[in-house]
């Protein structure tokens, strides 16, 4: 099968998924990355017209919207499948995906996540301290449900992990990193272990910030 590059910066959360993903199904992929400076220039914007990231392209198709690439892949790809047989276990996969991309991404991680860790390491800014308490109470509702959603199942879709886990990991490990993760996970010890065994896993092990800023150098 041909090669998949993934257009992407270090760092980015919904680029570590699509990665995670690719090893869970034993893709081969090369990494190509984009500088948060270059997203709304050329040559990016013409893979993704709205200047984001991350971007996939297989043997000429370029997809972007990181559930397309993932469900894509999740297709395309031979070994275990990432997406639940069952229709209610499926449905609780899709509304997770879709809390992260409408809750816990926008008005949690973009904002506590970028204020914390990408403000100041790539822009060199100081972190807005009355935007992020302005975002915590969302935070906490946002942390809360995915930890209703969870429950006491190892993945959120059931026994095995799928599409859902593999994207949403990620951001709450994002968000690990920041000052506010005990007042966010203060109620929520299913999901901190949930983290736990998501990033015991291989295809996270190899996607830390780190590891694919090596692989950025080496592109």
């Amino acid at each position: 099968m041909s090669e998949f590059i993934v257009y992407s910066a270090p760092g980015s959360p919904y680029g570590r998924a699509v990665l995670a993903t690719l090893i869970e199904k034993g893709g081969t992929y090369r990494f190509s990355p984009v500088m948060p400076g270059s997203l709304k220039s050329e040559p990016h914007v013409l893979r993704h017209p709205f200047g984001r990231v991350p971007v996939l392209e297989h043997a000429g198709f370029v997809l972007y919207e990181t559930q397309a690439i993932l469900r894509y892949l999740d297709r395309i790809l031979g070994g275990t499948s990432l997406t639940p047989s069952d229709a209610k276990a499926a449905g609780r996969m899709d509304q997770v995906m879709n809390v992260c991309d409408w809750y816990l991404f926008r008005d949690v991680n973009a904002v506590i996540g970028f204020q914390r860790i990408v403000a100041p390491r790539l822009l060199g800014l100081q972190p807005d301290e009355k935007i992020i308490a302005e975002a915590l109470p969302m935070g906490r509702t946002t942390f809360l449900e995915l930890a209703r959603l969870l429950g006491g199942k190892p993945f959120f879709a059931g026994d095995g992990v799928s599409l859902a886990d593999l994207q949403v990991a990620p951001h709450i490990d994002f968000l690990a990193a920041t000052p506010e993760w005990q007042t966010l996970t203060a109620d929520t010890p299913n999901l901190v272990a949930w983290l736990q065994r998501m990033n015991a896993r291989d295809s996270f092990a190899a996607t830390t910030w780190e590891r694919v800023a090596a692989l950025a150098k080496a592109a």
